[in-house]
């Protein structure tokens, strides 16, 4: 079972008890402790936020599919509501970022989350999946190089060289330099074991099923992360852009993030 916490805040009052509880799902070389500054500017009176298989401290727990992350999900989700004397159908909604959102929308799209009781999802900068083949042979490659990277060499070394793709184009240079030394705790096997499991392409295309679901969901993405921006448009989802953000919305603009849940759950 993976790792988890029950943030409460004392200062809610009756504050929508009834509300879902959010459910917060961490991205890659994350932890649940990425959610705190966002979770600071919420006032709501419960969350749940978990870390990942190979990640924090699940580092040790390892799956092999999307499947056995979705099963460690759900199963954890459970627990935490047991051992808060909750029921098991309490009303959740997932907040989750990039892997954790890929997780979190093949759960749903996938019935991967039968028994957890889901009013809706934001899904910030999570990928619906990759369409054509060669696209998939492409991908498979490169995690197989990452995968080897984090595995073999000092993993100060690989994340400064994540940190120069693409996709996090919008980071500057003492970005960089804040989120190698961040996530440099991480243990490079365990991060290789992830990167192999869940790799995007394994993961089949999931706009499709997702458009099919009765709970609203919500794409979140920086303005200044053009592929994802563009995914989002292209998506037929609701959606919300977010100033002065790239792909880490939640970690480069917390209090603007916050808002937007606090706005979806209110709307549950």
């Amino acid at each position: 079972m993976l790792y988890s916490q029950m943030v409460e805040r004392n200062d809610g009052g009756e504050i929508e008890a009834q509300q879902p509880i959010p459910v917060f799902l961490h991205g890659f070389l994350g932890s649940s402790l990425d959610w705190n500054n966002c979770i600071s500017h919420l006032n709501l009176p419960h969350a749940i936020c978990i870390d990942l298989p190979c990640h924090g401290l699940s580092k040790y727990c390892e799956v092999q599919n999307f499947e056995e992350a979705c099963q460690q999900v759900q199963l954890t989700v459970l627990s935490k509501l047991k051992k808060e004397k909750r029921a098991p159908n309490t009303p959740l909604v997932f907040v989750a970022y990039s892997l954790g959102a890929r997780i979190a929308m093949f759960g749903m799209a996938k019935q991967a989350f039968p028994d957890l009781n889901i009013q809706g999802a934001i899904l910030e900068g999570g990928n619906f999946g990759l369409i054509q083949e060669q696209e998939n042979v492409l991908r498979w490659e490169d995690d197989k190089h990452w995968s080897k990277r984090f595995a073999t060499e000092a993993i100060e070394d690989v994340l400064y060289d994540w940190y120069l793709q693409g996709v996090f184009s919008s980071l500057d240079d003492d970005q960089r330099e804040e989120l190698v030394e961040l996530r440099s705790d991480n243990l490079g096997s365990q991060l290789g074991c992830m990167l192999r499991a869940t790799s995007l392409a394994k993961q089949p295309y999931l706009l499709d099923d997702l458009k099919q679901l009765s709970v609203p969901l919500l794409y979140v993405c920086g303005e200044k992360d053009q592929k994802f921006r563009i995914l989002a448009e292209k998506s037929g989802l609701p959606y919300q852009l977010v100033k002065n953000a790239g792909h880490n919305v939640h970690h480069e603009q917390p209090q603007q993030f916050s808002s937007i849940v606090k706005a979806f759950v209110d709307t549950l």
